[in-house]
């Protein structure tokens, strides 16, 4: 059998799930594609047996077949290829490949569709539309905190916990934490659920140029997220979150506010001065002014900076991860920040000043001793 697509179309759709495949997957058929054409639509899917993606798109055909191609040739081959019409022929017997274009003609083998490993897609469950916007930003505020130690794979995701009148976002690694509070997404009461950062981060991908609603249903074990002709499916983490409210502190004894653009200017020239294995950088605190430095000993490297704040309590020195630091900075969008200081070498609370009233950001970095 044959079919006709846009060549555009086809590298489009390819390059949108191929994030999804691993070099050297265990089973060697997850180096493929998945085409699956009932006549004039083409599924095509790509997976790591812990997720999969799929993309739809209209073809010319008359016929049903499924069929593995390889993944890497395949994108590679359409990706090169100027936009026009191509014909993609399969041998259903043989699973041999050929693709005829204006000016080429090329083959490949292909594989039996019936090794293809799928995961069910959800038709029950919780279910809920985010737009795209809301979408991306609770991705920003989230994901760069999740860790990426195997060895604790409940914090190699993005807690979710959705309530009548408020859905929550909470992402760890054990030094810093995100708490991201929503009040204008909402669901039927759902035990929590861990998204896999590597999910988030596919999904984020496929989020660009797009002004749409992103449908979300997911049940205890599986969640789904669809966008226009795109799903991804994907098994959720099955571990138990660590207990997150209890490290965050319920009261401060001081309280730093700064202008955040001039602050994460200052600490992003001072990192280049730090010890590139701490990356630690010292805040000096004192009524009115805050004074940044950072010290390299091996290279006699060295950086000292003085911004202006508004200070309330007793001067304080307090070190942090500069890297760490500066990711959770940059992931807000408000003009001005404020540090909540309660006891030396304790949790440090970040707070957005100036939030909006259906959202509540709340970021905790644990100093370092210097």
């Amino acid at each position: 059998m044959e079919f006709t697509v846009s060549s555009a179309l086809l590298s489009q759709q390819l390059t949108a799930i191929s994030g999804v495949i691993t070099r050297n997957p265990i089973v060697p058929i997850l180096e493929d594609y998945l085409f699956e054409i009932d006549h004039d639509c083409l599924i095509v899917t790509a997976s790591d047996l812990q997720t999969s993606i799929s993309a739809s798109l209209k073809i010319k055909s008359d016929a049903q077949i499924s069929i593995a191609i390889p993944a890497r040739i395949l994108l590679d081959t359409v990706k090169n290829l100027p936009e026009q019409i191509i014909k993609i022929a399969i041998n259903p017997n043989s699973y041999a490949i050929s693709i005829e274009s204006d000016n080429g003609h090329y083959k490949l083998a292909g594989e039996s569709a019936n090794d293809f490993p799928k995961l069910p897609s959800l038709n029950d469950g919780i279910h809920l539309q985010v737009e795209v916007e809301t979408l991306k930003n609770i991705l920003q505020k989230t994901m760069f905190a999740t860790s990426n130690d195997e060895l604790k794979p409940a914090m190699s995701g993005v807690y979710m916990e959705l309530s009548h009148n408020m859905a929550t976002f909470v992402a760890t690694n054990g030094h810093r934490l995100v708490r991201y509070n929503r009040e204008d997404l909402a669901a039927s009461t759902q035990s929590p659920i861990i998204i896999p950062k590597k999910v988030l981060t596919l999904l984020n991908g496929l989020l660009s140029n797009r002004d749409k609603m992103v449908d979300i249903t997911f049940d205890q074990y599986k969640i789904q997220f669809d966008i226009d002709n795109i799903s991804i499916v994907a098994r959720l983490v099955d571990e138990r979150y660590p207990d997150y409210e209890n490290v965050i502190p319920k009261e401060h004894t001081s309280r730093l506010t700064i202008n955040r653009p001039a602050l994460v200017s200052s600490l992003r020239r001072a990192a280049i001065y730090a010890n590139k294995v701490t990356h630690q950088v010292k805040f000096t605190i004192m009524e009115n002014e805050l004074a940044i430095s950072a010290e390299d000993f091996d290279f006699s490297n060295e950086a000292q900076e003085q911004l202006i704040c508004e200070y309330t309590g007793d001067s304080i020195e307090v070190g942090f991860n500069a890297k760490f630091l500066l990711e959770m900075l940059v992931s807000i969008t408000n003009e001005e920040v404020e540090f909540l200081f309660w006891e030396p070498n304790k949790a440090v609370i970040i707070l957005p000043k100036g939030q909006s009233k259906h959202e509540h950001l709340l970021l905790l970095i644990m100093p370092v001793i210097f």
